[in-house]
């Protein structure tokens, strides 16, 4: 049973290395009907998405050296490398994710930010989910994300560890220093 209450067999849902099921492979979302909010693409440059970028990118300037935020705005985030995707109750906006494809095979984990009323929720581990199937889907073999290492960012990095994120050397543009770490998930063969 996972933190949802209810069962199910996902291999984004921490399995670890055990091959896709058949819903993956089937394109059909892992995330179940039962979830109260749903979890589709969406423009970056929704008023409302705008805000919550803003508040991501003031959350990482509060805790994080200069240097080392690397938040993307709107207009990044709606560059033909993203795919950007937000977590809805109704119209109301829960959390926002992207995945930015930067080399072949190998995507970043973008933006991820839950909106301090939906947190405890189960909404930034369902957006990781469907971030993971859709690199998945489109072939990748790796994903890797950067976040800080001070105490605000433990939740996202025990996120990260329970769904089998393990701490990477630094990659792309990034550069090892205290208040940054990177972390990566190889994904399973088709």
């Amino acid at each position: 049973m996972n933190t949802f209450g209810w069962r199910r067999r996902s291999w984004v849902d921490c399995d670890r290395g055990r091959s896709a099921p058949n819903f993956v492979r089937s394109g059909k979302p892992p995330y179940v009907p039962e979830l109260d909010f749903d979890i589709n693409p969406d423009d970056p440059r929704r008023p409302d998405v705008v805000r919550l970028l803003q508040a991501h990118l003031e959350f990482a300037r509060e805790w994080s050296e200069p240097q080392n935020v690397h938040v993307f705005d709107a207009a990044e985030l709606n560059s033909d490398q993203v795919r950007f995707f937000s977590a809805r109750r109704k119209v109301r906006l829960l959390g926002i994710g992207a995945l930015r494809l930067f080399e072949e095979g190998h995507s970043e984990i973008k933006s991820m930010h839950t909106t301090e009323e939906a947190r405890g929720q189960g909404v930034g581990r369902a957006i990781l989910e469907r971030l993971l199937t859709v690199a998945f889907d489109r072939g990748d073999r790796r994903v890797s994300l950067e976040t800080g290492t001070g105490e605000a960012f433990e939740p996202a990095r025990s996120l990260y560890r329970g769904c089998g994120f393990k701490i990477c050397p630094p990659f792309s543009d990034y550069r090892h220093c205290p208040d940054s770490v990177c972390m990566t998930r190889r994904l399973p063969s088709p």
